[in-house]
C-alpha cells in the first residue's frame, strides 16, 4: 500500500468472528475455510489489517509462509481430534464441544519444560503470579495487561495464554510481588517483560509496571538489563513509527536507557519479509535511535522458513538494519508442534548452511537450540566418535549453573525433533542432567 510510512494506520484485528468479513476469505477454498473454524475452535487464531494487506503474498496463499504463519491450517490438529471438534461444530451442541476442546488443549502439552510446575517462584510459601525464573540471571515478567498480541503465530508455544482456560494463564497484575523477589534476588541481572506481547499495552499502561522498577534502582544495582519480548516489530512496526503513543513509547524506552539499563528488544522475526516494508524499517530505526538494542530470533518452521536461503537473508537484512542475530530455536513441544517440526539432523543443516553464507556480524546467532526442561540446548552437530554415530550438544542456559557449557553426546537418530526423542551415546543409561 502506497502513502506515507508516519500517516496513522487504524488497527483492526481479523479473528474467527470476522474473517469472513475481509477479503481474505474470499481467497480461501472451501476446506481452507473449514479449517479456520475448526482449528480456531482449539487453538488462537488472530491476524490484522497490515499482515493481510502487506505480509501475505495471496497469489501464493496457501502455501505462502505469512499465510502459515498467521492462519490455522488443518494440519495443526491431530485428524481424529479434527474430524470431532468439526462434527460437533455442525451438531451445535455446546457442552459437549466445549469438553472436546478442553480435553484436546490439555493433551498438547499447554505449558512446556515445567512453565507451571517448577519455573514459578516464591517468597516463603506463596508462589508469585505472572512471575517465572527458570535461569539464574533472568526473571520473566508477564504483565497482565499484555497477555495478547497484535496477531498470533500459529507456532506459538504460549498459545495457552490466549485460550480462555484461567488456570493456565501466566500474568501479574502489578510490580508488586516483583520489585521484592528481585531485591533478594541480587543474582538476577536481567529482567524479561513478555508475554503475550507487552507492546499491545498502551504505553501509558506500559509504564504503569516500568516505572517502578526504574523507581527503585538504588535497591536493584544488580539489574543490568530490561528486555521486552516482542513480535510488534513484525506484525504491527506501526506500533513505533505511527500509533498516537508511539513517540511515548519512545521516550519510555530513552527513559530505560538513561537509567542505566540496557534495553534489548527481543524482536521475533520469523521470515525476512516481515523487514521487508518501509515502515518495518521506520520501526527499526526508531528503535535503535533511542539508545535500545534489537536482537533477532524464531524457531525453525515447516512450511514457513525450513530453508537455508530463508534465514541468511534474514540474518543479513536484520544486520543491515542494525539489528542483532540472537537465537535459531526448534520448534517446542507443545501445540500444533508436529505440524512445524523438522527432524534435529535436519534443523541442524539449515542452521549450517545458513551460518555459512553469512559474514561474521551475523554469527552472533545461536542454534539450533531446543528449550527444553533441563534448558537451552544447542546442537552442535553431528559426528563419530569412537565408531558411533552421534549429536554433539552443549547447553547454553540451564536451570544448573554448572551444565552451561557442557558437551554431551546423543545416540544419533535421524527421526528425533526434539531433546526428549535421544538417548545417550556410548553405552550410557542416562544424560548426566538426568542423574
Amino acid at each position: 500500500m502506497g502513502g506515507r510510512i508516519d500517516a496513522p494506520r487504524r488497527y483492526r484485528a481479523i479473528t474467527r468472528a470476522n474473517v469472513h468479513e475481509t477479503r481474505a476469505w474470499g481467497a480461501l477454498s472451501p476446506g481452507e475455510r473449514e479449517a479456520i473454524q475448526v482449528v480456531s475452535a482449539v487453538l488462537p487464531f488472530k491476524t490484522n489489517n497490515y499482515v493481510v494487506d502487506e505480509l501475505i503474498d495471496w497469489r501464493r496463499a496457501p502455501d505462502d509462509p505469512l499465510f502459515q504463519l498467521t492462519f490455522a491450517q488443518a494440519g495443526m490438529l491431530d485428524p481424529a481430534d479434527y474430524a470431532e471438534v468439526a462434527a460437533l461444530l455442525r451438531g451445535g451442541d455446546r457442552a459437549p464441544l466445549e469438553a472436546a476442546i478442553r480435553a484436546i488443549r490439555l493433551r498438547l502439552n499447554p505449558h512446556p519444560a515445567g512453565q507451571l510446575s517448577h519455573n514459578v517462584p516464591a517468597i516463603g510459601s506463596r508462589r508469585l503470579a505472572g512471575i517465572q525464573h527458570k535461569y539464574r540471571e533472568t526473571v520473566l515478567f508477564f504483565p497482565a495487561a499484555g497477555q495478547t498480541c497484535q496477531a498470533y503465530c500459529t507456532f506459538c508455544f504460549r498459545w495457552a495464554q490466549f485460550v480462555g482456560m484461567r488456570e493456565l494463564k501466566l500474568a501479574a497484575r502489578d510490580t508488586g510481588e516483583l520489585l521484592p523477589y528481585l531485591r533478594s534476588h541480587r543474582e538476577v541481572s536481567d529482567l524479561l517483560i513478555t508475554g503475550g506481547d507487552p507492546l499491545v499495552m498502551a504505553t501509558a499502561t506500559l509504564r504503569r509496571y516500568v516505572e517502578p522498577v526504574l523507581r527503585a534502582r538504588a535497591d536493584l544495582e544488580h539489574l543490568r538489563s530490561i528486555r521486552i519480548g516482542t513480535k510488534s516489530v513484525a506484525f504491527w512496526p506501526h506500533r513505533f513509527v505511527s500509533d498516537a503513543d508511539a513517540d511515548e513509547l519512545l521516550r519510555l524506552f530513552e527513559e530505560i536507557v538513561a537509567a542505566g539499563l540496557h534495553l534489548a528488544v527481543m524482536a521475533h522475526y520469523s521470515h525476512p519479509r516481515e523487514l521487508s516494508t518501509p515502515v518495518a524499517r521506520a520501526a527499526v530505526a526508531r528503535i535503535r535511535s533511542t539508545g535500545a538494542e534489537i536482537r533477532m530470533q524464531s524457531p525453525l518452521l515447516r512450511h514457513i522458513n525450513d530453508d537455508p536461503a530463508v534465514w541468511a537473508e534474514l540474518w543479513r537484512e536484520g544486520v543491515a538494519l542494525g539489528c542483532v542475530p540472537y537465537y535459531m530455536f526448534v520448534e517446542r513441544d507443545t501445540g500444533a508442534k508436529h505440524y512445524f517440526e523438522v527432524p534435529l539432523v535436519r534443523a541442524w543443516e539449515v542452521f549450517r548452511d545458513a551460518y555459512s553464507r553469512v559474514s561474521g556480524l551475523a554469527r552472533t546467532v545461536r542454534g539450533p537450540s531446543m528449550s527444553a526442561f533441563p534448558g537451552k540446548v544447542v546442537i552442535d552437530g553431528v559426528a563419530e566418535v569412537s565408531g558411533e554415530k552421534v549429536f554433539v550438544l552443549r547447553f547454553l542456559q540451564a536451570r544448573e549453573p554448572s551444565w552451561v557449557g557442557l558437551p554431551f553426546f546423543a545416540k544419533f537418530d535421524p527421526e528425533a525433533t526434539w531433546l526428549g526423542d535421544l538417548r545417550p551415546a556410548f553405552g550410557r543409561e542416562r544424560f548426566f542432567f538426568a542423574e
